[in-house]
């Protein structure tokens, strides 16, 4: 994780600390809560905004750096051996990917067909792989960063692609919570790299409205599963009528 992202997420933890909501840090430096979470999720601040969220939060940036510095360091990626582990049991990756959307034990077992006896075994043996921390109560602190990603062709992706893709784009994609956009340019290198990127920072959006709606209730929330893609690509019968 770069130095800007570790002092941005330590200014996250210190405005938590300090009950400021989103909403509350925009009124005070004269912008809209959407302009707020955008700021953060796109990780863009300009040196004059920084200081005033520093001024929030009694902080100046020498002690935000430190406060960086001192921060324990989160993993963005498992290990191809952890992720075998993880691919290799069923409920444990259910189990996994139900604690990175913050799902309670209780609520694991409502939706289901596992015990309790099972999940909290589950959640050991991701604890004991360094996924997660499982506390007192069957409480769960996550040891992942917020932009935490699979390999790129590692074990779980691989599974995707072999079990899960098709049967994820069999859907017209016209429900109230579908889209698909399929689009087809050319790009000079500097154009695609600008694209890359800001489909990076959707994604990083992506990941702070999820960190934003764990807050709510379990029933206020839904699965949803968002894929990013792009490469250099010609469908195969365009390829055929090449010279």
């Amino acid at each position: 994780m770069s130095h800007t992202s570790l002092m941005i997420d330590a200014l996250k933890r210190q405005l938590k600390a300090k009950a400021v909501t989103y909403a509350e840090l925009g009124r005070r430096i004269g912008l809209s809560e959407p302009s707020v979470k955008r700021m953060f999720a796109r990780r863009s601040f300009t040196l004059e905004r920084l200081e005033q969220v520093l001024e929030v939060v009694g902080m100046d940036f020498a002690e935000l750096a430190q406060a960086a510095t001192d921060a324990p360091q989160l993993i963005s990626q498992l290990t191809y051996a952890q992720e075998e582990e993880i691919i290799g049991d069923t409920k444990l990756l259910v189990v996994a990917v139900a604690a990175l959307n913050q799902i309670p034990v209780e609520e694991i077992v409502a939706v289901y067909r596992v015990s309790v006896a099972e999940t909290v075994k589950y959640l050991l043996r991701l604890d004991r792989i360094g996924f997660l921390t499982l506390l007192p109560n069957n409480r769960v602190k996550l040891l992942v960063s917020r932009t935490f990603s699979w390999i790129p062709n590692g074990p779980i992706q691989t599974w995707f692609r072999q079990e899960a893709s098709g049967d994820y784009l069999d859907t017209r994609f016209a429900g109230s919570h579908e889209l698909m956009r399929l689009v087809s340019v050319m790009l000079s290198p500097r154009s695609t790299k600008a694209l890359l990127e800001r489909l990076k920072q959707v994604a990083d959006e992506f990941s702070q409205q999820h960190q934003d709606d764990a807050r709510l209730p379990y029933e206020q929330r839904h699965s949803i599963t968002f894929l990013l893609a792009a490469r250099p690509w010609m469908p195969e019968a365009f390829k055929a009528l090449l010279r």
